[in-house]
């Protein structure tokens, strides 16, 4: 019997499911960063705390995408035959 799934695609999985927490930080400095470069070119203090939600709000994006995802993938495997409840108990 072939295999023909590719070599490191359990690797590359497990390296895109440690990536969120990456993505979390990420997007919230840069929200910060943003924020403090509107606050520095216009001098309103309130702007960094928008950028601030923009960039909490892009984590929050991130972890959404990421729970679809990972529900994406457990429906496949709820409708693996193995998994199955065989009625017998």
């Amino acid at each position: 019997m072939e295999n023909n799934e590719p070599k490191h695609k359990k690797k590359i999985e497990g390296l895109d499911q440690l990536s969120l927490g990456i993505s979390i930080g990420v997007a919230i400095l840069i929200g910060v960063g943003i924020g403090f470069g509107l606050k520095a070119l216009f001098g309103q203090p309130w702007l960094l705390w928008l950028g601030v939600f923009w960039g909490v709000g892009a984590a929050v994006n991130n972890v959404y995408k990421a729970y679809k995802k990972q529900k994406a993938l457990l429906d496949e495997l709820a409708k693996d035959p193995r998994y199955q409840r065989s009625g017998k108990e």
